[in-house]
């Protein structure tokens, strides 16, 4: 019975884990910003530093979220983009994006600045922000 209790548990752990990881992921800018769409490969470019256009805002290194949008927009993984980012900043050529502890405050500084871009969950999307791209 005991065993039953534990797998049953485990179960459940499991499908909220696989519920959490696909949240749909949006890319937004601030309202002010004129742009309205976007593809991946653009946004991409963005985060990469292949384009300084928009200013990137990041979350926070090793979370969820950062590790599931690189993966589709550029598909990379962590270590491929900090080692990208880390010849960037070496040869001068960019600077890497700031990066914030959630989801809230990269909306916030998002809307504070026109320039901004950023990456959210689509349930903490609201009026201050504008989405231009989504990520199932």
């Amino acid at each position: 019975m005991k065993n039953i209790a534990s797998a049953l548990v485990l179960s459940a752990l499991a499908a909220i884990t696989v519920q959490a990881s696909a949240a749909e992921i949006v890319v937004i800018v601030s309202k002010q910003n004129p742009a309205t769409r976007m593809f991946s490969e653009q946004a991409s470019q963005f985060f990469l530093g292949k384009s300084n256009l928009f200013t990137p805002v990041d979350q926070a290194d090793g979370s969820a979220i950062r590790n599931e949008f690189y993966n589709k927009v550029a598909d990379k993984d962590a270590a491929q983009v900090k080692a990208l980012w880390s010849k960037l900043v070496f040869t001068g050529k960019a600077t890497p994006p700031k990066e914030y502890p959630n989801s809230a405050e990269v909306k916030k500084a998002v809307a504070a600045d026109p320039k901004a871009i950023g990456y959210i969950e689509k349930a903490a999307v609201d009026d201050t922000v504008k989405v231009i791209l989504s990520l199932p």
